[in-house]
């Protein structure tokens, strides 16, 4: 449970978020007694997160100028600023500003305190007591910014003017930064009465703020925005008239609500409920607390991560489970269209065997059966693609006359001693089954009696037969033969002939 403690200069009021809206819980005096009552009222009410909004005057603002740093040489120079400037540094926050380049890059900061922080330190230290998790000390001028921006105006000098429970606030913001802030006591006066306050108090801290040179005399006119009280919007309108420094803008309490997106205030509180609001939803990143005060705070933020990070491993595991039990569901729907397919597919078989002739043999043997005539079948050849290729040979060797072409299946016989003497392992090859094609023919364009030229065309015609893809060449025989002994033997000697040469080639191809 969330609640915001409101600090006051009279009194301190705790309010509880219940529904999206906060609501009242109790109050208590700024007194010892109010301190024990709160106490009280603590030990009732375990695991709390308490925000601390202090709408006090006696705020110290001080511009300073630091070295460019990071880290943690960065927080020691802080930490030692804050402690030159105030005695008490427990409550205190140091506000970026930006950054100047001269000589060296520095940042500009902005040093913020009260001037009683002991009004603080019973407080804070009964919500340590307590076991409650401080998630921070806020003062209204630190979320002044926020609400500027909410109300559309994030660049350039802007006062933001209201009145709160505690009298009239005044926050002076430049380009989404706290510069400074004051608070003035208001007395019972008509809204008519209360506007033109409004309006000469502005004019005052204008005024001051270009004595300190935050302002410039001749700059365009300074922004204000005015919260009026509900239903009061017209009557401030009419007392805030825009002149050539101040450029006023009249907004209604609820209007700002809305802009803010914050639930309506209370009836009879004043602007300070939408700081508070603000306070929760959308804290400002400085803050006046310790990180020893807030350890609670991020003990519980660490155990909120860790109980996130395990709520989104529990949900990425409850994903992939059910994924996995959808792929499991499909899987298995798939598995019984696969069995009600096999059990469709055996019913077929067993019904068109059924009408099968009555065999000697099982169904086993005639699947091995086919099987084999099958691989057989693949095993036997064809002629026309060994014509097919001795014909590009014939092709390119016009002087040969083709008397037969002739191709078979069997064993090639033993080569003859006219055979090529370089041929491939004969020997080993005759036990094969392959396909024989024999060429026979005739050389037609060389003389009878040049035996070494018709020698020469019948090898390279030979060769290239043998070139064929798988080919090999088993016998070769020319028109004559030479003897081991050196003889030429034929007809070549003979009478002159008409008739040419003739000669036969068998080449091979194993089957497969």
């Amino acid at each position: 449970m969330k609640c915001v403690l409101y600090f006051s200069a009279t009194e301190r009021v705790v309010y509880r978020r219940f529904r999206g809206r906060l609501e009242f819980e109790a109050r208590y005096p700024a007194s010892d007694a109010g301190i024990e009552e709160f106490r009280e009222h603590l030990r009732r009410q375990k695991s709390l997160l308490y925000y601390v909004v202090a709408d006090l005057a006696g705020e110290d603002f001080h511009e300073d100028q630091i070295p460019f740093l990071r880290g943690g040489d960065r927080k020691a120079i802080v930490e030692r600023r804050l402690a030159q400037r105030y005695r008490d540094s427990r409550v205190a926050a140091a506000l970026s500003l930006g950054y100047v380049s001269a000589e060296r890059r520095n940042e500009r900061l902005l040093l913020a305190s009260f001037t009683n922080t002991q009004q603080f330190e019973p407080w804070l230290d009964a919500l340590a007591e307590a076991g409650a998790r401080l998630a921070g000390l806020y003062s209204v001028p630190l979320i002044a910014p926020t609400l500027t921006a909410a109300l559309g105006v994030r660049r350039g000098p802007c006062i933001l003017v209201t009145i709160n429970r505690a009298g009239l606030r005044q926050c002076f913001v430049e380009d989404g930064r706290l510069r400074f802030a004051r608070l003035e006591r208001l007395p019972d006066a008509s809204p008519a009465a209360l506007a033109g306050l409004v309006r000469s108090e502005t004019a005052r801290l204008t005024q001051y703020l270009s004595t300190l040179r935050v302002l410039r005399r001749e700059g365009p006119p300074v922004q204000v925005l005015a919260l009026a009280p509900p239903g009061q919007r017209a009557v401030f309108e009419q007392a805030l008239v825009s002149d050539a420094q101040l450029a006023f803008r009249a907004v209604d309490a609820r209007a700002a609500a809305d802009a803010a997106g914050v639930r309506q205030a209370q009836a009879g509180s004043g602007a300070e409920q939408l700081f508070l609001e603000l306070a929760i939803k959308r804290p400002p990143a400085e803050q006046f607390a310790r990180s020893e005060d807030r350890h609670g705070y991020f003990i519980w933020q660490l155990q909120r991560a860790i109980v996130a990070l395990g709520v989104a491993g529990f949900a990425a595991c409850t994903v992939f489970a059910g994924s996995q039990w959808l792929d499991a569901l499909e899987a298995r729907a798939q598995a019984e269209i696969r069995q009600r397919d096999a059990r469709l597919a055996a019913e077929k078989y067993q019904s068109i065997t059924a009408s099968f002739p009555v065999t000697q043999t099982s169904t086993d043997n005639l699947r091995a059966a086919v099987t084999q005539f099958r691989s057989i079948a693949s095993r036997s050849a064809a002629p026309e693609g060994s014509f097919a290729l001795a014909s590009g040979v014939l092709e390119r060797f016009p002087q040969f006359e083709l008397d037969s072409l002739s191709w078979s299946v069997g064993r090639p016989e033993a080569p003859a001693t006219a055979a090529r003497p370089n041929a491939e392992n004969p020997a080993a090859a005759a036990d094969e089954i392959s396909e024989l094609l024999q060429v026979s023919g005739r050389v037609t364009a060389t003389k009878r009696s040049d035996y070494r030229a018709i020698t020469a065309q019948v090898r390279r015609f030979a060769e290239a037969l043998e070139t064929l893809p798988g080919y090999r060449l088993v016998r070769t025989q020319l028109p004559f033969d030479v003897t081991p002994e050196g003889t030429l033997t034929g007809d070549i000697g003979a009478a002159e002939s008409d008739e040419a040469p003739r000669f036969t080639i068998v080449v091979a191809k194993r089957l497969p």
